[in-house]
């Protein structure tokens, strides 16, 4: 008993969903010694979802391995491929299978919401039902926590990623972008920017949404709020970073191969909004202006960069997707000095 509530004291220790995550499947398998323990969970377009690897330990592993948190969708197996997977999460119910003299159990993940996902154990033993209860407990505890960060980090209205969050994400993406040095041979330079992932920050501000609050009345605001946020994540991919600031203000943190493939996710959700009946209030358009994110970047300046493209936006007819650096290159606007000791939150 000491050592299951050695373990539930560590995964609660933790605010970061990826090492709790490993940290759930390390404790499954300390505590039930099976070939294999993972998480698996449904990422993707509906009719075209994919299973994302969590977290996969062998008995023999000294640490967990996971599918990268940018990993491209097509590069992911499709749900269709593991039948019983999909099936213990219609159930919502423990589902267990003889394979070849080993076991195997497939726990369902459930949020407030929904099933994401199943716990997969192998195991050369039967589990028995006190086994099975102890697995069950825990993940009922690692839904209760999982639901508390839900509930500090997610904009309550539209289940977003809230503004104080921001930050934290914006420091692991700035940990995976390489400073460049001043000098390099250029052949060097070439296979270092081929390797350098791009990182772009996009901020989306609703045209005119005082004038819906002040026609319509602030339930219906909320209601565009809602669908908006719906919008934002049919028009871009599961793992692209979807924030709400406050207001009719959202935030965006994405990974590119390169910044002119931000622009089109941009100017999908641009289009998309602009073609969307919102009840009641008919059409509506955003304003949108993103920047690629800079090693050694402040929060506040790649906030600002993007903020200045969206000014530029509002001020020429809104409706409009603008990337700061090409408005920099036209002469439009000026280059913003960099921040580093100010921070916006």
């Amino acid at each position: 008993m000491s050592q299951v509530v050695d373990h539930l004291a560590e995964l609660t220790g933790f605010r970061d969903r990826d090492v709790m995550d490993v940290t759930l499947v390390m404790a499954l398998r300390d505590l039930l010694e099976p070939e294999s323990v993972a998480i698996y969970r449904t990422v993707g377009e509906v009719g075209h979802e994919r299973w994302l690897t969590r977290a996969h330990l062998r008995a023999g592993d000294a640490v967990a391995s996971a599918d990268p948190l940018w990993a491209k969708p097509e590069a992911l197996p499709l749900v269709t491929t593991h039948p019983l997977r999909l099936e213990a999460m219609r159930t919502r119910a423990v589902t267990q299978v003889a394979q070849g003299g080993q076991w195997l159990y497939l726990f369902p993940i459930a949020t407030d919401r929904d099933v994401v996902g199943v716990i997969e154990i192998l195991s050369t033993r039967r589990l028995g039902t006190g086994a099975q209860r102890m697995v069950s407990s825990v993940l009922r505890i690692y839904h209760n926590f999982q639901g508390l960060l839900d509930y500090s980090e997610r904009d309550t209205l539209t289940g977003l990623l809230n503004r104080k969050t921001f930050d934290e994400s914006f420091l692991k993406v700035l940990s995976d972008i390489p400073v460049k040095h001043e000098v390099r041979h250029e052949a060097e330079d070439r296979r270092h920017e081929t390797a350098t992932p791009h990182y772009v920050l996009g901020v989306i501000d609703i045209d005119h949404f005082k004038s819906v609050n002040d026609r319509f009345g602030h339930l219906i605001g909320d209601e565009v709020l809602l669908l908006l946020s719906r919008l934002m994540r049919g028009s871009f991919r599961f793992h692209d970073l979807l924030y709400r600031f406050g207001g009719e203000e959202f935030v965006v943190l994405m990974r590119c191969d390169e910044e002119i493939h931000a622009g089109e996710a941009f100017e999908r959700l641009r289009l998309n909004t602009e073609r969307y009946a919102f009840p009641q209030v008919g059409r509506i358009t955003v304003s949108i202006g993103f920047t690629e994110v800079r090693a050694g970047d402040a929060p506040a300046a790649a906030f600002e960069r993007a903020d200045k493209a969206v000014y530029h936006a509002k001020a020429n007819g809104r409706n409009q997707v603008h990337n700061y650096a090409a408005l920099v290159a036209s002469g439009i606007i000026q280059e913003a000095t960099q921040l580093s000791d100010v921070e916006l939150f």
